[in-house]
């Protein structure tokens, strides 16, 4: 993709780099309050949590551990597919730990809650989800995290760890995904 494309899809930045690391310094506060020398496992859902989870992690200030999964539902478009699988799954065993899901977006909610499922079924002294952004206008299954940074209307985001079709993680904020470019090539 060159350069200049690339630009060219970021239709508005919703939120920016500063709002993001206030609202993580925040988060990090409360988590450290909740769990306040008991065991925590940070687990992050790859591949759009890792950035979200690397700040997160640093704002915790009690000691925390950290785990990857991976769960799929977005392929290469901008909807999801409706089908969640498990690709890479936790090494650790949950059930001594007060477990803390890091999640980069809820849209429909079927990946969190066939996540949430499947961990419950492992026995951890504690399970919360938070999200860095929370989409419920698009809720296909009854879903609620139990921290979510900031709530946003239906718009396809990028950046700060999201992506489409693997580009534009490495945006330091988010932006809205201007599909109407795409249209136009």
């Amino acid at each position: 993709m060159e350069p200049v494309a690339y630009d060219k899809h970021i239709k508005q930045v919703l939120i920016a780099q500063e709002e993001i690391a206030e609202a993580i310094r925040q988060a990090g506060r409360q988590i450290s309050t909740w769990y306040d020398g008991r065991p925590i496992l940070l687990v992050s859902i790859l591949k759009g949590a890792f950035v979200f989870l690397a700040d997160l992690c640093r704002a915790v200030t009690v000691p925390c551990e950290i785990g990857f999964m991976c769960a799929k539902s977005y392929y290469q478009g901008t909807e999801s597919s409706g089908m969640v699988s498990i690709t890479m799954d936790l090494e650790q065993d949950i059930s001594q730990y007060h477990v803390v899901i890091v999640e980069d977006i809820i849209d429909t909610g079927r990946t969190l809650r066939d996540v949430v499922a499947l961990l419950r079924e492992r026995n951890p002294l504690s399970l919360r989800v938070v999200t860095l952004l929370d989409k419920p206008c698009r809720r296909k299954v009854e879903f609620e995290a139990d921290m979510a940074l900031f709530t946003i209307s239906d718009h396809f985001v990028i950046g700060y760890g999201l992506d489409c079709a693997e580009q534009y993680r490495n945006l330091p904020y988010i932006a809205e995904y201007d599909t109407a470019v795409d249209a136009e090539n």
